[in-house]
């Protein structure tokens, strides 16, 4: 590859900061390893095979995806033990199989008694599975609530009679931990997803059914728990890039995000006090996820293109399909931001913005100020 700089990059681009990225990975791998729980990396944030080889870098190199293009693509990358956390149906059990047969130990979740006898179904067949049962621990996304675990014992007596199925064991994602915004109250809700899984894990178990694997999920959860006891693994995701999000809510400092949207500025609007850049809704998404707690950031906040560092107090404050439309509450500096001139726009959330591109180009703020580009690593998109 031929030295680039960023002013070099076509624009919209996604920049990736390499320093940033590995104190995320390194942060969040000691503080499990230290808990002594398992880390399974969700890689849907990612989805690059450069970024998950470094994210279970000293872990046994379980991973969790959102899609079967992520499992196919992280298989053929070499991993072997991987979690596709979205709940199964019936139809994608062949795919499940295809890779299962080529030595990947893929394994599904799922939350009720028609998808478990369809997996008993089709092992009898002769084929194989590994079954974790999601459990709701308050995110009412899906799962059996918690804690009457309405159907938990017949789905899973259905799976431990069905030859050649193992039943795992549960996991659950305490998604409503994004909604919190002071450690105590992240803490709380990690408890409440402590409390879950753990007890449908002692549900099984009480009537005789092991339950190997207990498995929780939210960077949230998984940086301000203050206790895993009975947790085996943790599932957490946007902690490798970070995002407004997890700034605002106190996942991450102010320096701890990796990702950033490379733009163009394309117009000089004084009379409204804006301007425009050329990343837009396709570009940045319309996630408003960090607006919950910081109205004023908008769809992203500007940062200076060489640091990276947040110019204080300009963010996009609308788009359209193409365009950014960037305002402040003070009038804008346009003598440092003149047309053709580049900025970065740190995301709102990560794993949504970085799903409009194809590839990372990757800088290294500790190098040259994140001005070069020093590597390009590459991204799965699509189901």
């Amino acid at each position: 590859m031929s030295t680039q700089t960023i002013d070099e990059l076509p624009t919209p681009s996604l920049i990736l900061d390499r320093a940033i990225l590995h104190r995320n990975l390194k942060r969040m791998s000691d503080r499990l390893r230290n808990a002594g729980v398992i880390l399974r990396p969700h890689l849907k944030t990612a989805k690059s095979i450069q970024v998950g080889r470094m994210a279970v870098e000293g872990h046994d190199g379980r991973i969790t995806v959102s899609t079967l293009a992520e499992a196919r693509y992280f298989a053929r990358g070499g991993f072997k033990d991987i979690l596709y956390g979205v709940g199964i149906v019936p139809a994608k059990l062949p795919a499940i199989t295809e890779l299962r047969r080529q030595g990947v130990n893929l394994r599904v979740v799922m939350d009720n008694l028609a998808v478990a006898r369809a997996i008993a179904a089709a092992a009898i067949s002769g084929d194989t599975f590994s079954v974790l049962i999601e459990i709701d621990s308050g995110a009412g996304r899906a799962g059996l609530p918690f804690p009457e675990l309405p159907g938990l014992l017949d789905i899973a007596r259905v799976l431990r009679a069905a030859p050649g199925v193992d039943l795992a064991g549960v996991m659950t994602h305490a998604g409503h931990s994004y909604h919190q915004s002071t450690p105590e109250g992240i803490a709380a809700i990690a408890e409440q997803e402590r409390r879950a899984i753990v007890g449908a894990a002692e549900a099984l178990r009480a009537a005789g059914i092991p339950c190997p694997i207990v498995s929780g999920g939210s960077t949230p959860t998984a940086m301000h728990s203050a206790d895993f006891t009975g947790i085996t693994e943790m599932r957490p995701g946007v902690y490798v890039f970070n995002d407004l999000d997890q700034e605002f809510i106190g996942s991450c400092g102010a320096g701890d995000l990796a990702l950033s949207v490379l733009a163009s500025v394309i117009g000089h609007y004084p009379h409204r006090n804006q301007l425009l850049v050329d990343a837009g809704a396709l570009a940045l998404s319309k996630d408003i996820s960090a607006q919950e707690f910081q109205p004023k950031v908008g769809f992203g906040t500007i940062a200076s293109a060489a640091a990276g560092a947040a110019t204080n107090g300009i963010a996009v404050v609308d788009c359209s399909q193409e365009h950014g439309f960037v305002g402040s509450n003070r009038p804008l500096p346009y003598g440092d931001l003149p047309i053709g001139s580049r900025v970065r726009i740190l995301p709102n959330h990560a794993c949504i913005t970085a799903a409009a591109y194809d590839r990372y180009y990757v800088v290294d703020s500790e190098l040259d100020g994140g001005r070069t580009v020093v590597d390009v690593y590459d991204r799965i998109n699509g189901w």
